[in-house]
């Protein structure tokens, strides 16, 4: 069983890393720079939207980070990565993969759907996309249950970036809850692992 990751350290492969280093599984990281690399046909052939993240798993290919997060979870059982309510599983795994990143996105871009159009885009509005995570994060440890699992690789990776980059408020639901994240060993090694690849600058 072969587990080959093409990944580049400044970008949401970092999410499928941390992944990786939740299940256990020995893997390979092909790191890819941003422009020519992305574009070649040997990776093109992998991942015709010539992005990562992109992972194999034998002759299978995963792309999407909430896709490759759900799928490692159920691929490899014994690391215990899929919640026991599989509905709150998918309901926030797909969540945060949707309207999260569509309005976190959006409002970056200085983006905003008119009151009256907002039934036409996914999310409504940036303010009730966010109201809705902290309700789901007010009265639980993670965002599947009382345990930690896959979702909250994605989901936490979602609130984190949020955090650190002014993206997300910070809501005390949501610093309390990547503060139960931050310091998993999984976490630290995956960071430890891309962080390195980071070029450094110089004076």
């Amino acid at each position: 069983m072969t587990l080959t990751l093409y990944t580049n350290p400044m970008s949401r492969g970092r999410i499928a890393r941390w992944m990786l280093e939740e299940v256990g599984h020995p893997y390979t990281a092909v790191i890819l720079a941003y422009g020519p690399d992305l574009q070649t046909p040997g990776f093109l052939a992998v991942n015709p939207m010539g992005k990562v993240p992109c992972l194999r798993h034998d002759e299978q290919v995963i792309t999407e980070c909430a896709a490759i997060c759900t799928y490692l979870a159920e691929a490899f059982p014994a690391a215990g990565l899929f919640a026991s309510d599989r509905a709150a599983f998918h309901r926030w795994m797909f969540f945060a993969a949707g309207p999260l990143e569509q309005a976190v996105t959006n409002k970056a871009l200085g983006l905003s759907p008119p009151a009256d159009r907002e039934t036409m885009v996914g999310y409504g509005n940036f303010d009730r996309t966010v109201a809705a995570l902290e309700t789901a994060l007010h009265d639980r440890p993670y965002i599947a249950g009382p345990r930690f699992s896959a979702a909250d690789v994605y989901v936490g990776s979602q609130i984190g970036w949020g955090l650190q980059f002014g993206t997300l408020p910070p809501l005390p639901a949501f610093t309390a809850y990547w503060d139960r994240l931050r310091s998993r060993p999984a976490l630290i090694r995956a960071n430890a692992a891309d962080d390195a690849l980071i070029p450094k600058e110089t004076p």
